[in-house]
C-alpha cells in the first residue's frame, strides 16, 4: 500500500526516505503532515538544537547577504530573512 518517498529537508535541504513502514505508522497514529525534517535534523532539534551550522550566499532578491542553515544548490533561490519575510507572511 505505501512506498518509499523522497523528502527534502526544510533545515539542511539534504534528501531523506519517508519509508514505507513511517509512512504507515504515521497513518496509524493520526498525523496528516509528511516529517518536514530528517532524522539528523529532528534528533538535533529535540536536543535543544546545538549551534546550527550557517552559511552565506547572494540573496536571490536583493543581492544582499543570506545567512541560511543549508547549504546552497545550484539553481535554487535563496533569499535573506528580511526577503523571505516579505513573500512568507506568517513564516519569516
Amino acid at each position: 500500500m505505501y512506498q518509499d518517498k523522497t523528502l527534502i529537508c526544510k533545515d539542511c535541504g539534504q534528501e531523506f526516505t519517508f519509508t514505507a513502514g513511517e509512512q504507515e505508522f504515521y497513518a496509524e497514529k493520526g498525523f496528516q503532515n509528511e516529517p518536514q525534517r530528517c532524522k539528523s535534523c529532528r534528533d538535533l532539534r529535540k536536543s535543544g538544537g546545538g549551534q546550527r551550522e550557517m552559511f552565506e550566499a547572494t540573496c536571490d532578491s536583493c543581492g544582499g547577504v543570506a545567512r541560511i542553515p543549508f547549504r546552497p544548490k545550484e539553481g535554487r533561490p535563496v533569499y535573506c530573512s528580511d526577503c523571505f519575510a516579505r513573500m512568507n507572511p506568517g513564516r519569516g
